[in-house]
This record gives C-alpha cells, sequence and structure tokens, in this order.
C-alpha cells in the first residue's frame, strides 16, 4: 500500500448504558470507518452493555482523517437501527508516538506521555491517556456516543510498525 505509515489496532472493548432499541434491549455491534476502510465487530445479543473485546486493524496512510465508529442494533427482519456515533482524531497519538521515539527506550513501564481533555471538539466522556506501556503505546478512551440519547463505547488503540512503511 502506498504511503502506508503503520498500522492502527483498535481493541473494542465495551458498550456502556446503551440505548434500546428492541423490546426490552439491544444486539450491538460497531462499524469503523476510517478514508475508505470499514471494519466491523460482532454482534452481542440481548445486551446494552456488550463485551466485544475484539480486535481491529486499521492501515494508515492519512493520520489526518478521523476515525468514525457507529454503533448498530441488528435486526433480522428490518434494517438495522443505529444507536449512535462518535468521531476521534489520531494526531495526538501520532505526535505521542514521535515523541517516544525521540525519547528512546528508556521510559519506564506505565509512563503518561499525554493527556487529553474531553472538550466539545472530540467526544470523550473522560480524560484520555496515551501511556507508555511494556514497549508499546497505547491509549485507552471513553467515547461518548452522539445522536443518540445514551451510551459510551470503551476502546484502546495501539500502533503497529510496519516493516517498509514510511513510519511515524
Amino acid at each position: 500500500m502506498e504511503n502506508l505509515m503503520g498500522l492502527l489496532r483498535i481493541h473494542v472493548k465495551r458498550g456502556v448504558n446503551l440505548a434500546i432499541r428492541d423490546l426490552s434491549s439491544s444486539d450491538p455491534y460497531v462499524v469503523v470507518h476510517f478514508g475508505k476502510q470499514k471494519l466491523k465487530t460482532r454482534v452481542v445479543k440481548h445486551s446494552v452493555n456488550p463485551e466485544w473485546n475484539d480486535l481491529l486493524t486499521l492501515s494508515v496512510t492519512d493520520p489526518n482523517l478521523p476515525v468514525k465508529l457507529t454503533v448498530y442494533d441488528y435486526d433480522v427482519f428490518s434494517a438495522d437501527d443505529k444507536m449512535g456515533e462518535a468521531e476521534f482524531h489520531i494526531g495526538p497519538y501520532i505526535e505521542a508516538i514521535k515523541f517516544c521515539h525521540q525519547l528512546g527506550p528508556g521510559l519506564p513501564s506505565g509512563t503518561i506521555i499525554r493527556k487529553i481533555e474531553p472538550s466539545r471538539k472530540n467526544c470523550l466522556s473522560e480524560e484520555s491517556h496515551i501511556v507508555w506501556n511494556q514497549g508499546k503505546i497505547v491509549q485507552n478512551m471513553f467515547l461518548r456516543l452522539q445522536h443518540v440519547e445514551c451510551g459510551e463505547v470503551e476502546i484502546q488503540l495501539e500502533w503497529v510498525n510496519v516493516t517498509g512503511a514510511r513510519g511515524v
């Protein structure tokens, strides 16, 4: 893939207090869009607090594109219902990776590289930390779903270097 910087692994952990779209529950799954890429988690039946623990991997060529997450309720006999959406940018995460490359491998595990506060410009529901953890740079996020009455999705980002890619 031309201009590949690396891979972004998104660990879609769980949903919290998602909207009810069936009689008393929902059958939620997550769709992630990044540029022309589209990936899905599995469907968790009858839950408004699903545990997906799915790993989705995106190829990163343009770090300025937003990552868009949409939660849907799976329906057998009709179109799937939208249960909210969230968007985030990986720019701050990419900057933290560059910063860590400049520092070298001597950081103690658990070192917080950067904190990102919730604001009107992002979908964070609480402060997000970019952390050096056992030789990897990870970012944990709780994303508040928009255009819906309630719900959050917990994810974790991890960068994967690719041999021959232009890198970060």
